[in-house]
């Protein structure tokens, strides 16, 4: 185990980068899907079964956390990792996105924002320094900076205010955060769809210095071409020595076109909340499993798959529990998703180290079109 924050780039193929992040929590294989375990919890899942559907790492939600059951209860009890029993790597997010969408319940200053909690309505006040010390309490490995984000569509004066909003208070969060080996510090890109300020963001985290960077302000409802339009060039901006994270992304094809443009690293809680209300991902494309069609189907949902919801129950099943509200429903697509999404990550990775990215992306376009398997 490494006693510090380190990454390396293993393999290139185009801009697809495979590579290892390594902490002294373990190691996070890249291109890494992170679940996300916004309450310390990836919902429907024990820890030990997120781990065996291969993932590294897990994100915790800073905002969440901090309101309920508290950051320094959380410390009081030993760490997030211990609270949580997950012993490997946890990535926090800083809560700046939670506290910008609750635009009715919010006031932004210089210094920060004023909140109310939606949990009690209780006031709280969330700065750059307060971020870094709820982090620091919850013990989270990768550290993300306070920032703004605006929703899209904003228009440009907007986009340019928040985006050196956010540059100064990652100034602040890099001073506030000091120094704490074998743990990381990220910096998060804004300046939305626009070209020129996302270039201007990227060299004001670079001259700060971060020990990874990550692209902020996208999946925020601009539509997958705009934002693969915006990630042609924005991971080239930021520095090729260090991880690249794009925050809240998402769908297969997302995580795909993601990769193929040079990111490291992605979360999303698509895979946990479709499995929660009965989408399914296989790799021909996604399942309702709430749909008639299903009921008589002594099929597995996808005949490639080995998670227990593949090789132990037939779709007949899953449709059943689904509609009955059954608790194992959640339980078992949830775990579905996670390990396709896992699969995703691990099949890059082994095409990006062969030089064969193009080929496998082929391939995985070519099976979703061909759609769900005929009904019975």
């Amino acid at each position: 185990m490494a006693e510090r924050f380190e990454f390396e780039v293993m393999a290139q193929d185009g801009a697809a980068r495979r590579g290892v992040i390594r902490t002294p929590r373990g190691e996070i294989r890249t291109p890494a899907f992170m679940p996300v375990g916004t309450a310390a919890t990836v919902k429907a899942m024990m820890p030990e079964s997120v781990r065996e559907t291969g993932a590294d790492i897990l994100l915790g939600n800073t905002y969440h956390l901090m309101l309920r059951p508290g950051a320094e209860r959380i410390d009081r009890l030993g760490g997030l990792h211990k609270f949580m029993n997950w012993e490997r790597p946890i990535l926090t997010d800083s809560g700046g996105f939670q506290v910008m969408s609750l635009s009715g319940l919010r006031k932004l200053t210089e210094e920060g924002v004023t909140f109310k909690s939606h949990v009690d309505g209780s006031k709280h006040h969330l700065t750059p320094e307060r971020s870094m010390e709820i982090q620091r309490l919850l013990g989270s490995d990768i550290v993300m900076c306070f920032d703004e984000c605006p929703s899209l569509p904003a228009d440009r004066k907007r986009i340019a205010e928040s985006m050196a909003l956010s540059m100064r208070w990652a100034a602040r969060s890099r001073e506030a955060f000091g120094d704490r080996p074998g743990h990381a510090l990220f910096g998060i890109m804004q300046g939305g769809l626009e070209r020129d300020l996302r270039e201007e963001s990227a060299e004001a985290l670079t001259k700060i210095g971060f020990d990874g960077y990550a692209i902020g302000g996208l999946a925020v409802g601009e539509g997958q071409a705009a934002m693969f339009d915006c990630l042609d060039y924005a991971p080239g901006f930021l520095p090729q020595d260090k991880p690249r994270y794009l925050m809240g992304v998402g769908k297969p094809d997302d995580i795909v076109g993601a990769v193929k443009r040079g990111v490291d690293m992605m979360d999303c809680v698509l895979p946990s909340r479709s499995g929660r209300t009965g989408q399914v991902f296989t790799r021909r494309g996604v399942v309702n499993i709430k749909n008639a069609r299903h009921a008589d189907d002594p099929r597995p949902l996808d005949e490639g798959c080995s998670c227990p919801a593949c090789r132990n129950y037939s779709r007949a099943y899953l449709h059943h529990v689904f509609r009955s509200q059954e608790i194992i429903s959640s339980m078992l697509l949830t775990w579905h998703n996670l390990h396709y999404f896992q699969e995703i990550m691990d099949g890059m990775r082994g095409a990006i180290a062969e030089g064969r990215f193009d080929d496998w992306e082929a391939e995985f376009h070519g099976l979703r079109a061909l759609g769900d398997i005929e009904p019975l």
